[in-house]
């Protein structure tokens, strides 16, 4: 597809890339057909007539009636049954990936036959061979228990004897209130914004991006994460401090949206089942997202070409390199902002049940880790070097 460059049309960051039968027919390697790039003439009609935009193509997704669902009629099932139950684009990525390396290690096999033996000894494999965290495995269980059940139809049976991954969790990378700042002035415009918005708040980097006007509430200094993970919803808040910035931002959306307005692009992307429901609501400002891409994308669902908002890559990437730029020798990512935020609020005595319910823990053994960043950041318990060093200063 030819590709246009695109003049910014404000002051947002831009993202530099994106984002049947269920019969139980004999195992057979197919290839996925390869798509040609849709040309020019195969866009849209009010998308062709914006000549100042880039449009943005995702793997080069056709439209709704010819897109790629997988390659084996197995991937493809699993695929519309995905979308059927309006899973997250991500969730969907993991499922596929998962299923595919499952299927991969039974190949010798026919649908009809896998059962809870194949599953027990391929997530044992995945625990003893490779060594795969905790966290891993439970996401390959969920991806091979969600395609026996949605795909195959069928309950995969007992398999709990399966090996389990050795437990373990590190404890994460925290930023001193002093690197917080250092990072934040070795960044600037939208990106410094969205950081200091990220630590302020103690959100995770999906929350933050998928953000839009409707929850930024800059009167009651209170922010609204909808469907968060495990699709939760909560309060957090907004300091002070960045309520004119934030301010200042929203003037600036409010200008983008009227462009992509004025040149007819379809409205942002709802969640769930909204767009079906409410199919003009994404063109409304209340629903436009905060942190907008400044590119138009192709959708891998249904191939409309709309703005996204930023991409996760293109804000780790401002990360890390302001990182870098302030001289930080930590490994430093967004949720390395979400760790400090729950470290700092710890240490200047919020409750452990109050913290929780400001991260959106639906455990409290997760956050209680934050207990043990708490005391080893030089902001809780002491050293008994300092009572030493005392001694030696005095003397």
């Amino acid at each position: 597809m030819k590709q246009e460059k695109v003049p910014s049309p404000g002051k947002t960051e831009p993202g530099d890339d994106d984002r049947g039968s269920r019969t139980n027919p004999p195992l057979k390697k197919e290839k996925s057909p390869t798509l040609p790039p849709p040309s020019g003439n195969q866009l849209p009609e009010t998308v062709r007539k914006i000549g100042d935009y880039r449009v943005y193509s995702m793997n080069d997704v056709p439209t709704d009636g010819a897109r790629d669902l997988g390659g084996p009629e197995w991937e493809r099932a699993l695929v519309r049954r995905i979308r059927e139950k309006n899973l997250a684009w991500n969730s969907e990525k993991t499922y596929r990936s998962w299923c595919r390396r499952f299927m991969s290690s039974v190949s010798d096999k026919q649908l009809s036959e896998l059962d809870h033996r194949d599953v027990r000894d391929w997530l044992s494999d995945l625990a003893v061979k490779e060594r795969v965290a905790v966290a891993t495995q439970a996401q390959a269980l969920n991806a091979v228990v969600f395609f026996f059940r949605e795909v195959l139809e069928r309950d995969p049976g007992d398999f709990s004897d399966f090996s389990r991954a050795r437990r373990g969790r590190k404890v994460p990378t925290v930023l001193s209130s002093v690197e917080c700042m250092r990072l934040f002035d070795a960044m600037d415009g939208t990106n410094r914004l969205m950081a200091e918005l990220m630590y302020a708040a103690g959100l995770r980097l999906t929350e933050l991006l998928r953000l839009r006007v409707k929850d930024v509430d800059l009167e009651r200094l209170q922010l609204s994460v909808q469907f968060g993970k495990g699709s939760k919803s909560r309060y957090t808040m907004i300091p002070p401090q960045l309520v004119e910035p934030l301010r200042a931002h929203r003037e600036r959306l409010r200008v983008l949206h009227d462009k992509d307005r004025e040149a007819g692009l379809p409205g942002v992307e709802l969640p769930g089942a909204l767009e079906r429901k409410w199919p003009k609501s994404g063109e409304k400002f209340t629903w436009f997202w905060f942190w907008p891409s400044r590119n138009l994308m192709r959708d891998h669902r249904n191939g409309i070409i709309r703005r996204h908002h930023v991409l996760d890559a293109t804000f780790q990437k401002a990360i890390r390199l302001a990182a870098e730029k302030a001289r930080i020798d930590k490994r430093v990512t967004p949720h390395t902002l979400r760790h400090s935020f729950a470290t700092h609020l710890l240490a200047s005595g919020t409750g452990i049940r109050d913290l929780q319910d400001l991260l959106g823990h639906a455990d409290i053994s997760t956050t209680q880790i934050y207990l043990h960043t708490a005391q080893h950041t030089g902001i809780g318990i002491k050293s008994p070097y300092e009572l030493v060093a005392g001694l030696a200063s005095s003397g």
